[in-house]
């Protein structure tokens, strides 16, 4: 496997800035998740390191070696969609076999069955290896599109919203599955979704992008407990971080503008009266919608909690998270 370099990556589309001077390296080894809304440049990225696209200023490199001018067959890296990307009218194991039989790695029949026997067994699919890709569940066909990828062994897999056309439970089966495996791999792994869970879950480090910048990278605990902005801060959790005026509440700092509160911030029993407004049970927490003055609130409370609309709570803020004007953190 292999670290992967961008080095003030920039690209534009006509007059759409899709990467602006991006810099980030991708740890030999790591899960690395790239998280931002549509248009912050995940999937760009992607396509720089794959080699789908070539950047108009600056340099990608892979386990040292600069891609300039290096054709996606020559930069070792394997992709998996969105869309499955099958061979209809093969089966599940010659779709298997097809990147082994590239004329460049000419990889000998012994060593292809192997590996297709392996990760088959590995994505649980052995039993459909025979079968036309047409005749698989959508699950068993991104089981395939990943299997394809995991036979090469490259130095990079890039992975672009794998699962995001599952349902839930095969998207949570799936998850624990692309971890254990990459794991066990030792494999380096750059990931785009917009899918917070599989962020936190499957990541070792998490990339925040905005408008094609990376605005922080760091392991999901670090992201959640030490924003370096709002808009970072509002990429993870569960419920969503609150934003409210800094001096709804006393202690602010001078400069802040916004306190943000997770729910874990939001300590119940003292302080300031709010209402609630809505009471949503979840099975193992609570969530309480409140009214504080004129602002919304969410946070978690006890599964079984007794409070119902219109009740009364009193909360005050623990060790919240203070910005300035421009959303940036100051404590």
């Amino acid at each position: 496997m292999a670290e992967v370099i961008l080095n003030n990556v920039s690209k534009r589309f006509e007059s759409d800035t899709a990467l602006d001077e991006m810099c980030m390296t991708v740890p030999d080894g790591s899960f690395v998740v790239l998280l931002g809304p549509t248009g912050a440049g995940k999937t760009t990225t992607l396509r720089m390191v794959s080699g789908l696209d070539v950047p108009d200023t600056g340099e990608v490199s892979i386990g040292g070696r600069a891609m300039a001018g290096l054709t996606p067959a020559q930069r070792d890296v394997a992709m998996v969609f969105q869309q499955y990307s099958l061979y209809p009218h093969l089966t599940v194991r010659e779709n298997l076999e097809f990147p082994l039989k590239s004329p460049i790695l000419r990889t000998p029949r012994a060593e292809i069955d192997r590996k297709v026997g392996e990760v088959a067994e590995v994505l649980q699919i052995s039993h459909k290896l025979d079968n036309k890709a047409t005749a698989l569940s959508g699950g068993e066909m991104q089981r395939v599109s990943i299997g394809r990828a995991l036979v090469r062994n490259p130095s990079v897999y890039l992975m672009d919203e794998p699962l995001s056309s599952l349902d839930a439970k095969l998207r949570s089966d799936l998850r624990i599955e692309l971890k254990n495996i990459q794991a066990n791999l030792g494999a380096t792994l750059l990931y785009v979704t917009h899918d917070q869970i599989e962020a936190m879950t499957m990541a070792t480090h998490v990339g925040v992008l905005d408008k094609g910048r990376l605005v922080q990278f760091g392991t999901p605990r670090e992201i959640y407990e030490d924003p370096v902005s709002i808009y970072a801060a509002s990429r993870l959790g569960q419920p969503r971080i609150n934003v409210l005026p800094a001096d709804v509440f006393a202690g602010a700092p001078q400069g802040a503008a916004f306190i943000g509160l997770r729910p874990e911030q939001i300590s119940q029993g003292d302080g300031q009266e709010c209402f609630v407004e809505r009471v949503e049970h979840l099975g193992d927490q609570t969530r309480l919608h409140l009214k504080y003055r004129t602002h919304d609130l969410i946070t978690v409370t006890d599964a079984h909690t007794h409070l119902n609309h219109g009740d009364v709570v009193k909360i005050q803020p623990a060790n919240p998270f203070y910005f300035d004007a421009a959303g940036a953190r100051l404590a």
